[in-house]
């Protein structure tokens, strides 16, 4: 067989936001005192809830091909491996870090390294992506990169691999993470159940990458996985879907069965949980302690202009309030900048958080990413304020940046709002008195709540500058 072909995947951070904390301008160095205090928070942060392996190169980690060994470089902790000869080196790209994957990929190939690019900024602009690379992946790679690394050992790598079909789940495709250094993550044990989202909401590109049917991996495969991860990492365990409680009857099956386990978990849902009692009782009983749960708008007509039709907004106080009730405790997502929102909306949010008891109000900008129904409209609308015609130029910030006009809001009092609103929602004091009052995972809420309030005083901060950048270029009126 000889010697055996070296892969290497790689994962990209964020240059700002959770992955880095940082200023999104080059020249923002502050003084010493706040270089001195930034440079070990982010140093934290990562090392914090937010710092998870990413589950995409577990995967395809896992795939195990004979004359052939991959190793992983999650560069949010390490640096390139460039010492080392790699016959192929897989970068997974997200499009908010895809200029950064782009400036790695041509680096290594002008070194004789070949490059493989997939993920989904590839899936959606392969093009774009084929100039950077030898050979791209297109769609979800479980069985394409498999191809791969035979086609590497054999010596007859393709240009390109494409899925023709949704993988089967109900296929087994056992998940080993030994490639992953447990002390570098809040933990290690991430779990997924299927794929896919019967819902059809413009901002988000999850049906358009995974499908709108539900495909669900075998209970019985499930349970193994989280049996086989406790023994090498005893921590919380991720249920990383989108909605959970998408299929009520499976969701309940699933987690009678993960009960007896004893295992504690956080997972994401959507707020109907909350009108689901059967299986909100399960998921308490079976280790629930915090869920992420999508709201977007409390305002009806933004629902209504983004698709959002999961829950009435009269239905979304009573679920969360049960939610809470079973001992639950919530991450709540909003987006503040949809089409049905004005300078009315922050009071309303300040007022759901209030009379909810939100334990983790996250405050998103809406972001316009490249491939969504979002963006294709606002395109056509001339909102957009970056280049719609390099979805390269599109990236990832923690709300550091505006890239779009919002609707029914001029853009500096949109600035102006934004930052009230967080400010208002994110001190110190308000951080503790909800992490004391969260009914379950009090230090991770704490955590969580003490970070944001560093990260949106970095995001006040950008988005001010942004604003004076604006006003030189004449994007805004003096006096508007």
């Amino acid at each position: 067989m000889g010697t055996p072909k070296k892969t290497l995947l790689v994962f990209l951070p964020t240059r700002s936001g959770v992955d880095g904390a940082r200023s999104i301008h080059a020249d923002a160095g502050g003084s010493a005192p706040s270089r001195w205090f930034d440079r070990p928070l982010r140093r934290l942060i990562r090392k914090s809830p937010f710092a998870i392996p990413p589950l995409s190169l577990m995967i395809l980690s896992s795939i195990r091909v004979e004359g052939v060994s991959q190793s992983v470089c999650d560069l949010r902790f390490e640096p390139f491996p460039g010492d080392t000869r790699w016959d192929l080196v897989g970068i997974s790209v997200q499009t908010g870090t895809a200029s950064e994957a782009y400036e790695l990929a041509d680096r290594l190939r002008s070194g004789g390294t070949r490059v493989a690019l997939g993920g989904p900024h590839v899936t959606m602009f392969p093009e774009a992506s084929a100039r950077h690379a030898d050979l791209i992946v297109r769609g979800e790679a479980d069985d394409l990169w498999r191809e791969v690394l035979t086609d590497l050992r054999n010596g007859t790598l393709r240009k390109e691999y494409v899925q023709q079909e949704l993988p089967d789940l109900s296929i087994p495709r056992p998940v080993h993470k030994e490639l992953f250094d447990p002390g570098r993550y809040f933990t290690t044990n991430l779990i997924q159940t299927g794929r896919g989202c019967p819902h059809n909401c413009d901002f988000c590109n999850v049906h358009v990458l995974n499908g709108h049917r539900l495909r669900q991996r075998p209970i019985e495969d499930v349970v193994r996985e989280v049996e086989r991860f406790r023994l090498h990492d005893r921590r919380i365990f991720f249920f990383v879907d989108d909605s959970l409680n998408a299929d009520p009857g499976y969701a309940e099956a699933l987690f009678r069965r993960i009960t007896p386990l004893g295992i504690t978990w956080f997972g994401q849902a959507t707020t109907t949980l909350g009108m689901q009692p059967r299986l909100l009782e399960t998921f308490a009983r079976s280790g629930c302690r915090a869920l992420l749960v999508g709201i977007e708008s409390v305002e009806p007509e933004s629902r209504r202009a983004h698709s959002k039709n999961q829950s009435r907004s009269d239905e979304l106080i009573g679920s969360i309030r049960n939610i809470r009730n079973a001992g639950i405790s919530l991450y709540g997502s909003f987006i503040y900048g949809l089409d049905g929102d004005t300078l009315d909306t922050p009071p309303a949010i300040l007022d759901f958080i209030d009379r909810t008891g939100l334990d983790v109000p996250g405050v998103n900008i809406l972001r316009p990413t490249p491939g969504t129904r979002l963006f294709e409209r606002l395109r056509r609308e001339g909102r957009l304020l970056f280049d719609p015609d390099d979805p390269s130029a599109f990236r990832y910030t923690f709300g550091q940046e505006m890239l779009y006009r919002p609707k029914q809001i001029p853009l500096d009092r949109f600035i102006e709002s934004y930052a009230a609103l967080t400010s208002a929602i994110f001190t110190v004091p308000a951080s503790l008195k909800r992490a004391l009052a969260a009914p379950s995972a009090k230090t991770a809420v704490g955590i969580f709540n003490l970070f944001y309030t560093h990260l949106y005083g970095l995001s006040r901060h950008d988005l001010f500058r942004q604003a004076e950048e604006f006003r030189e270029k004449t994007i805004l009126p003096s006096g508007e």
